[in-house]
This record gives structure tokens, sequence and C-alpha cells, in this order.
């Protein structure tokens, strides 16, 4: 084989996952002249933060009742003001037919938890607000798979804990609002605390999965086969952005 031969053959590229930090602006109503002049306000107060940020923007919660929005328009009042939008994010129709034609991806709604952010220049005073109360967890009964999960299936445990006691194939799927246990080889994808619960942890007895997620945060099978506990009992857990794999 020749040095060109060689060369061909050398990767010119990878795919990784990762987790950006974006900031979603959630448009709460379709009145471009008052977004420009808030934008405005905000910019004065951190200049700053307002260069070239990138952007998702979140026309999901946009009342049907305000009629079509001007999506050139709008991307125009945030690129005067220094945010780059990379995509939208909505469910109307006429908003998804409007990216398209611009060639913007466009995002599901999300039901992932997402914190506020209030833009302030270091060594401005900020005013705080009191705390708000933490709405009552539901609490759901946790949901038991005794069967095999096949490549190809989903499994959802909505508000709870998801036990499986049974293998897991390749190109299964195993989602929890809660925590996933796996009593057997867990060889699929399994994310936990999908709704942004940062407490929840996936155990499993034997790790050789393609993907595990815990609020969010997320390893692929490439990251995990470097583990030294691939392929031994496990519990992933959050620490802040990083995930943890541990011995059980």
């Amino acid at each position: 084989m020749s040095q060109a031969d060689l060369l061909d053959q050398d990767p010119v590229f990878q795919l990784k996952g990762s987790m950006l930090a974006i900031t979603v602006m959630e448009l709460a109503h379709n009145d471009l002249e008052r977004l420009d002049r808030q934008l405005a306000e905000k910019v004065a107060q951190a200049p700053n933060f307002f260069q070239n940020t990138p952007l998702v923007m979140a026309l999901d919660k946009l009342p049907a009742s305000e009629g079509q929005l001007d999506l050139v328009a709008l991307l125009d009042v945030c690129r005067r003001h220094g945010l780059r939008t990379l995509a939208i994010r909505a469910n109307r129709d006429q908003d998804i037919a409007a990216a398209n034609a611009l060639d913007i991806p466009v995002l599901p709604p999300s039901g992932a938890r997402e914190r506020v952010i209030d833009p302030v220049e270091p060594g401005a005073k900020k005013v705080e607000k009191a705390p708000e109360k933490p709405a009552e967890p539901v609490s759901r009964p946790t949901k038991v798979v005794t069967t095999p999960v096949r490549g190809g299936q989903q499994i959802y445990a909505p508000g709870g804990d998801l036990v499986v006691v049974a293998p897991v194939s390749p190109g299964a799927e195993l989602l929890a609002d809660g925590n996933i246990h796996v009593y057997g080889p867990m060889r699929g994808r399994a994310l936990a605390g999908i709704k942004g619960d940062t407490k929840a942890r996936i155990f499993c007895q034997q790790l050789a999965a393609e993907l595990v997620s815990v609020a969010g945060q997320y390893k692929v099978a490439e990251d995990l086969r470097r583990e030294p506990l691939w392929g031994h009992s496990v519990q992933v857990s959050l620490s802040g952005d990083v995930l943890n794999i541990t011995r059980l």
C-alpha cells in the first residue's frame, strides 16, 4: 500500500457529542418594537454579554392569538443587538415554515428545565428576588419491566423511576424522570432525570451502553469504553456538569 493510500484512509474528521452552553431567548409576545426597546436596555446594562452571542430563539410559547411572526425582522432585531440566532424552537406550522424558508434549523419544544439569565456587568448591583417556593413533586409508581428490551424499543417512566430486570439490547432506549435501574447487561441508551433532576442516577449490572445521560449531561460509547469500569456493575451520577461513574 502506497503512502498516498495510507493518507487517504486517515480520517479527516470525527463526530463527537458535546453539551454546549447556549442562551435561549423565549419570546412571550409578538411585539418586535417592544422587543427592540427592551433588548437595548439589556445591552446598556451588560454590553459585554451581547457580543456575537449564540442564541436559540424559542417561539413555542407564543400565543396563537397574536398572529404570524415576521421571522426575518425578528432575526434582524437580534442581530442589531449582538445576538446570533443558530436555531429556533417552534411548534406553530407558520413559524416552522418560515424557518425552513430561511434554512434555519428547527428544534422541537423542550421539556428540559432552563435557568433564567439576567445579564449584569461585573460590579453592578443586582436586585435580589425572593426565592420562589418550589412546586410540590408529583409521586408516581416505579415502572418495572421484566422482559428483554429489544433494539428499537423505547421505554419511558414519567414522574418516577424505571426498573428493568432483563437485558437491554443495542438500539433500545430507556428514559425516566427519576432513576434508572438495569439488572442485566445495559447495551442501549439510558437517560435519567430527563426533565432536569440532577439527583437522578443510573444503576446497571454491566455497563456496555451506547449512551448514558443524567439531566442532559451525557457520555457516548466512545467515551464510556475508556472508563476502567466498562463492563462492570456501576452507578452513574451527576456532580455539577460532570458525569461520575463509580463501582457498585
